[in-house]
């Protein structure tokens, strides 16, 4: 199926559109602030689509201050602002969910290509479920979570795979795995080879692209993982990144584009899609000799 254009995207879409009404009639957000009353920080939030409009007649307002006459025009705010309401099929797991996640995945579901690098472990839509499992296991008793919750986390993830494999306008992937993601042992021997097998066989998709950076490579090297989501509209590309129990998503320009110089520079010195395919066809044959359990 084709990429759905679900509440989060829609918000984003409203906010776009609210935040160009805006800086046309030439307003500052204190200034719409002043005249509706509203909190600036929250129309700022409406603006970069982080937070709802719930009330209706806060859009009609805003409208009118915007001097946004044409009925048509008018029914298309409307139209994405009652979309922007409606419930993800994932808003059911929201509390297992670190914070942001949810504005995250919807943007992840409407994306037509992303870039991604990971330092430290298999990026997350090339896990197989084992692999999956055993990570959220092992932050079990450490983190204090639940068997339900590392259930929970796992079918997520395996449905979020699906963006990758459907049939229909699948997601383009393209990611830079740094040696080290590949190499951390997560579980035993068998998942492992399971994992770099899983990884040959999605690398054979058209849409998807795996490179790995070996660790002898003298170049730039990002300090933590990072994923830049591309749209097949006019939204604006946006740049996500782990953080301490939770995740940051922006789509402010200058962040974006240090990121693509980021993504651009290891990917040029990675390993080339088929070495990669024979570097992990090396590595699985190395999990049988005890120098790499070491």
């Amino acid at each position: 199926m084709a990429a759905r254009r679900g509440a989060t995207f829609r918000r984003r879409e409203l906010g776009r559109e609210l935040r160009r009404l805006r800086e046309g009639k030439g307003l500052t957000l204190q200034e719409v602030s002043d005249r509706l009353g509203f909190s600036h920080t929250k129309l700022a939030r409406v603006e970069s689509g982080d937070n709802d409009l719930p009330r209706v007649g806060d859009l009609d307002d805003l409208m009118t201050l915007y001097e946004l006459d044409d009925r048509e025009d008018r029914d298309t705010l409307l139209q994405l602002h009652r979309e922007s309401l409606s419930k993800d099929p994932w808003t059911p797991y929201k509390q297992y969910m670190p914070s942001r996640m949810p504005t995250y995945r919807g943007l992840e579901e409407a994306a037509s290509e992303i870039r991604a690098f990971q330092p430290d472990v298999v990026f997350g839509l090339l896990q197989t479920e084992s692999y999956t499992r055993a990570m959220f296991l092992l932050a079990k008793p450490v983190d204090e979570t639940t068997s339900e919750f590392v259930e929970t986390n796992t079918r997520l993830r395996m449905e979020r795979k699906e963006l990758i494999t459907r049939s229909d306008k699948p997601l383009v992937l393209r990611a830079v795995l740094d040696e080290a993601a590949v190499r951390r042992m997560v579980a035993g021997p068998e998942v492992m080879r399971g994992q770099y097998q899983e990884i040959v066989e999605l690398s054979r998709l058209d849409n998807v692209t795996v490179q790995i950076l070996p660790n002898e490579v003298v170049t730039y090297r990002a300090q933590s993982n990072f994923s830049i989501l591309e749209f097949p509209d006019e939204l604006e590309p946006v740049v996500q990144m782990d953080l301490p129990s939770t995740i940051s998503v922006t789509d402010a320009r200058r962040e974006v584009s240090k990121a693509m110089r980021r993504f651009d520079a290891m990917r040029e010195s990675a390993l080339a899609p088929a070495a990669t395919a024979d570097f992990l066809h090396r590595l699985t044959q190395g999990w049988k000799t005890p120098s790499l359990l070491i």
